[in-house]
């Protein structure tokens, strides 16, 4: 299993419609036949010395293996995605495991 998390800092002006496009953006992303777990979130309200709530929006996704990761980084799907709205990111970070 691998698991791929995204973090995403949305520039400082973007409107809430943005944000809405850019939430329904990232569910697109669920469509990816190689997923098998898939979650989009926000900060949660949780208020600890070791939570990190700064960012915008949370991906998290779970593949099978590493070719099903790799199914995904190259999907029509995911580069429509990357090509709208990347002009949205100020900051992106990503966290795989496996």
């Amino acid at each position: 299993m691998l698991a791929h998390h995204v973090l995403f800092w949305l520039k400082a002006d973007t409107t809430e419609d943005q944000k809405a496009a850019f939430r329904k953006g990232l569910e697109s992303l669920e469509k990816v036949e190689s997923i098998k777990v898939f979650h989009v979130g926000t900060p949660s309200v949780i208020e600890r010395a070791v939570v990190d709530t700064s960012y915008t929006f949370s991906l998290v996704v779970f593949f099978e293996d590493m070719a099903g990761h790799d199914v995904y980084q190259v999907h029509p799907i995911h580069k429509a995605f990357l090509e709208e709205f990347r002009p949205f990111f100020e900051k992106v970070v990503i966290y795989d495991s496996i």
